[in-house]
């Protein structure tokens, strides 16, 4: 029986691995961000030592890797799949990170992560979307590097207003106390997974939480890093 092949979610030619949801050309295709530093991702003179800023003012989290900058196509993909439920789109979306990682590892020290957090909803915004998008980069990605996850590591326990209404000064103070980690972080090498990275403010308060808890190191892989 002849099986369907996979398409390329870019281009829609069929794909050599049908589990890969991009072809080598599309990935290959993508836009490169501008030299970003390693510490926080903002652009920077050079994309291997940190920036001014982080030399000043570091952020909580230790190293944030990104496929690109939140620009098309990967744009309009993470909101294919966020607001249009196309939840089959996150294996391939992941993988994408993967191989940052996997390139990353070849121009720098990445340690490798014990454990995996992905950014939560509250369970209200939660119910209604169906699913949490950061979950579902995140659980394939531990199975990948075969390190321990579950969604319900750090749990939301405050309803928020929507970040991308807010300014950066409002969102800082719209996140305090709307986090809980709920498994034991001390020593251990730490990942958190969201799907868009803007302002750090969402993933900087759980990096705070984890490195109060006694974490040993905290990186921030993503999708997207508006620059």
């Amino acid at each position: 029986m002849l099986t369907i092949p996979g398409l390329c979610w870019l281009c829609r030619m069929p794909l050599a691995c049908p589990t890969w949801g991009f072809c080598s050309r599309c990935v290959s295709a993508l836009p490169a961000p501008p030299p970003a530093c390693p510490r926080c991702g903002l652009p920077a003179a050079s994309g291997i030592s940190q920036c001014g800023r982080c030399l000043q003012e570091p952020p909580p989290w230790d190293r944030l890797i990104f496929v690109t900058d939140y620009r098309l196509p990967l744009n309009a993909l993470v909101h294919r799949l966020k607001f249009t439920a196309a939840t089959a789109l996150a294996p391939a979306l992941a993988r994408l990170i993967l191989l940052k990682i996997i390139a990353a590892k070849r121009v720098g020290s990445v340690p490798k992560p014990e454990a995996i957090v992905s950014v939560p909803l509250h369970f209200r915004r939660a119910w209604r979307r169906g699913f949490n998008q950061s979950a579902l980069l995140a659980a394939p990605l531990a199975h990948w590097l075969q390190c321990e996850y579950q969604d319900a590591f750090v749990r939301r326990v405050r309803a928020t207003a929507t970040q991308h209404e807010l300014s950066a000064k409002l969102r800082r103070g719209n996140l305090k106390g709307a986090f809980r980690v709920e498994f034991p972080a001390a020593g251990r090498h730490m990942v958190i997974v969201d799907d868009v990275v803007t302002t750090g403010s969402t993933v900087a308060e759980i990096a705070r939480l984890l490195k109060k808890q006694g974490a040993a190191t905290v990186q921030v892989w993503c999708l997207c890093r508006t620059l």
